[in-house]
């Protein structure tokens, strides 16, 4: 086990990701500042010290986009981060419109300004949900690049448009009814033919090429949706582990990226429970594509603490307390055994020994109720095959969102260590 206290105790994990090209750092709950935190530590040493390329996270690909062109400093990419970040009005808005990643993403554009253009590092969406977004987003370029490319969005535009952008709407449609599919198989087809003589910057024609498998992959995920098992489930996280992929390929032979997504996407889905359902995550698909040994994954979670989160989808957000955690999981152990924040390492025999049996571990949504966690909340997972490391940080609080209003003028300080 491994104190941490500061970035500068992360030593013993940046050597045991070595050079693994594809490190995912994973979190127990979309609202907890310190999640964000000490992933924007281990990510700031990732670049600096290992070169890594990009950032990719659990998000859409339209809204991380707009960051991307800001922490690369692309011609009217804006220069407040907090206009740019309050583009993200999906619910739940304050996954990535908050101060934390409103940091994180000055200092990637501090960072980026010495940096020629083909060395800046960049920041995506690795998601499916955007359907709408990605479709304005492309009529909206094409309209003035390529007239004859933007007719065939505007047909998977008006396909979709009785549905008014209510994806449950669509999702029930298509199971009695012809759906748009073949109208967004057609413009991707289009797309793809257009998109390298794409003008603009050197990542338009990507930018608009991911827009339109977003299309494709969004209408397949909300056709499955109405259906009893896990198909959606599948689709969303094929769909964001075939982004990556692109995003590796986009970048060179040497590219390097970091993934941020919730611990059920990063970890290993085979060390769960989600086996026996059939389902698969991010985690298990890269490390199947690329290698075990080329991919590092890194679970988190706490004992207890505060959390932003809705009682239900679409509620609003409100900030809610995290009870102790339950008896038999990793995270009443580790809290029993020392308080003490700390990371655990799977790669010696031993470690892997001692948590090579299936202990719940504690997983946090956007919606939440802290009086039924006796009843759920907590994954069965076997953690050294789960994860190559996992971080427990004892009391964790809050993150702050953009959309509520700040305790002060500026960006609270939202690292808790100088480094």
């Amino acid at each position: 086990m491994h104190a941490l206290h500061s970035a500068n105790d992360l030593d013993a994990l940046l050597d045991d990701i070595g050079d693994r090209p594809v490190v995912m750092l994973g979190e127990a709950s979309h609202g907890t500042h310190e999640y964000y935190t000490w992933r924007t530590a281990i990510s700031k040493r990732l670049i600096r010290e290992k070169g890594f390329n990009f950032i990719a996270v659990e998000g859409d690909w339209p809204d991380c986009y707009r960051i991307n062109r800001f922490v690369k400093g692309y011609k009217d990419a804006g220069d407040n981060i907090k206009d740019v970040l309050l583009h993200f009005d999906r619910w739940p808005t304050w996954m990535w419109a908050n101060w934390e990643v409103a940091a994180l993403a000055d200092w990637l554009r501090e960072y980026n300004q010495s940096k020629p253009l083909v060395q800046k590092v960049g920041f995506y969406g690795l998601d499916v949900y955007s359907l709408w977004d990605s479709l304005y987003a492309m009529i909206n370029y094409l309209e003035k690049e390529d007239p004859q490319a933007a007719q065939s969005v505007k047909k998977a535009i008006q396909c979709f448009e009785p549905f008014q952008e209510d994806e449950h709407a669509y999702a029930r449609y298509s199971l009695t009814e012809h759906s748009c599919r073949d109208k967004v198989l057609a413009m991707l087809r289009e797309i793809r033919l257009k998109a390298q003589f794409l003008d603009g910057d050197r990542e338009a024609g990507f930018n608009t090429e991911q827009n339109a498998i977003i299309a494709v992959n969004a209408e397949k995920y909300y056709s499955t949706m109405m259906s009893f098992n896990n198909d959606s489930w599948n689709v969303r996280d094929t769909h964001m582990m075939e982004t990556l992929d692109r995003l590796m390929t986009f970048h060179g032979p040497k590219a390097k990226g970091i993934v941020w997504e919730h611990n059920t996407h990063i970890g290993d889905a085979r060390a769960t429970d989600m086996r026996r359902s059939g389902m698969v995550n991010i985690g298990q698909l890269a490390r199947e594509q690329y290698g075990i040994n080329k991919v590092y994954l890194v679970g988190f979670g706490s004992y207890q603490g505060t959390v932003i989160a809705g009682e239900e989808w679409g509620a609003p957000m409100k900030v809610m307390d995290v009870p102790e955690a339950r008896e038999g999981s990793i995270e009443h152990q580790l809290h029993s055994e020392s308080p003490q924040n700390r990371y655990l390492l799977f790669n010696a025999e031993e470690m892997r020994r001692q948590w090579d049996e299936a202990i719940r571990h504690r997983a946090i949504g956007v919606v939440y109720h802290p009086s039924r966690e006796k009843f759920g909340n907590y994954v069965p997972s076997v953690m050294s095959n789960r994860y190559d490391a996992f971080v427990f940080l004892d009391a964790t609080r809050a993150l702050h969102p953009l959309h509520l209003k700040p305790h002060a003028e500026k960006i609270p300080e939202t690292y808790p260590f100088n480094y």
